[in-house]
């Protein structure tokens, strides 16, 4: 019975993306839909999958990370680099932009394993304070790069542009602080929404499958855990790793939107974005975060022609959320009455 109510609850997870697909398009034939609702479409998508990914490790595997950015960043300049470098070799754009999005995903699981091994030895505030340190650590790395391609090669330089001692024909493809421009643009919502599927059906046959029960053990007993046999590094590491590779998607969705990618975009503030989505949604709560990230991503941007109030109803928003998921009270309501009508309704549909 739990296997088919979590079944069901999956499928009602996979039914409001495809819905909220579907309303777009409506919208669009329409002409309903702004402009401004346009330019936010990839990006909502970003950042469903983000908060989805965070939510792996945060909610599943309880840890807390604070360089989520990080991996982000790395998928993002991964992809664009690989983008940029192969317009020529590789003219068909979907086949790059699907190649790139895997190098992306591939190149952040790496740095998801390369971090993970030393670091989730540590816990708590110390794991987020490390995790914090390679958010920052790796954009200050890529700001120092530069690197360019000419007929001789990949050159590279940490001083300028100029150091790189290229061909006249040469082209600079990451250029320090200024980032990679010319990324093609190749984003689009229906491959946003694809990827989000994607990222849907992986972190939810992993929370439901026999490694999701092991994660979820050590989470909530780590010592009863190991006491059975559960390799507790390994499926810390899997968590970690498959959360990074997703966030490395959400770059690669995230650099082929922009003209110009710079590594100044994913701060620390990107990484707490990304936590308040997971929080306000509900730690563990897969659906909350796809519900959050949309509702705190696209809100701000609607109330912007409220000016000096836009904020203040952004807060208010805030603690709404945080109250309905958290309060004693809230919880205790919601049992009460929706619990009531959900039962009400699967009697009637019976």
């Amino acid at each position: 019975m739990k296997k088919n109510k979590n079944f069901k609850n999956n499928l009602i997870t996979y039914g409001i993306v495809v819905a909220a697909y579907i309303v777009v398009q409506i919208l669009q034939s329409t002409g309903n839909l702004s402009s401004l609702l346009k330019g936010l479409l990839v990006p909502l998508c970003v950042y469903v999958i983000l908060a989805v990914s965070l939510n792996l490790v945060v909610g599943i595997s309880g840890e807390l990370s604070l360089g989520h950015a990080g991996f982000m960043c790395v998928g993002a300049f991964a992809s664009a680099f690989f983008s940029k470098a192969m317009q020529t070799a590789i003219p068909s754009d979907g086949l790059r932009f699907f190649l790139a999005i895997l190098i992306g995903a591939v190149m952040a699981a790496i740095f998801g394993i390369l971090i993970g091994i030393p670091v989730l030895r540590l816990r708590g505030d110390y794991l987020a304070i490390v995790t914090l340190a390679f958010g920052e650590i790796i954009k200050n790395v890529i700001n120092v790069f530069y690197i360019g391609i000419d007929g001789n090669g990949v050159h590279f330089s940490m001083k300028d542009q100029f150091s790189l001692g290229m061909e006249p024909d040469g082209v600079v493809i990451l250029n320090g602080p200024q980032g990679i421009t010319g990324v093609p643009k190749s984003s689009t919502f229906l491959i946003g929404i694809i990827l989000i599927l994607i990222t849907l059906f992986i972190v939810l046959n992993l929370i439901d499958s026999r490694d999701g029960r092991a994660i979820k053990a050590i989470r909530d007993n780590r010592i009863a855990a190991e006491s059975i046999g559960i390799n507790i590094t390994k499926y810390k590491l899997m968590a970690f790793t498959v959360s990074a590779a997703l966030a490395g998607v959400a770059g690669a969705l995230y650099s082929h939107n922009l003209a110009t990618l710079q590594a100044s975009k994913f701060n620390f503030n990107t990484s707490i974005l990304a936590l308040v989505f997971v929080v306000l949604g509900g730690i563990g709560n897969i659906r909350g975060s796809v519900i959050a990230a949309v509702v705190l991503t696209a809100l701000p941007e609607l109330l912007r022609g409220l000016a000096d109030y836009r904020m203040l109803i952004y807060a208010i928003v805030l603690i709404v959320m945080m109250l309905f998921n958290w309060a004693p009270k809230a919880l205790e309501w919601r049992e009460r009455y929706l619990g009531r009508l959900f039962k009400k309704s699967a009697k009637e549909g019976k």
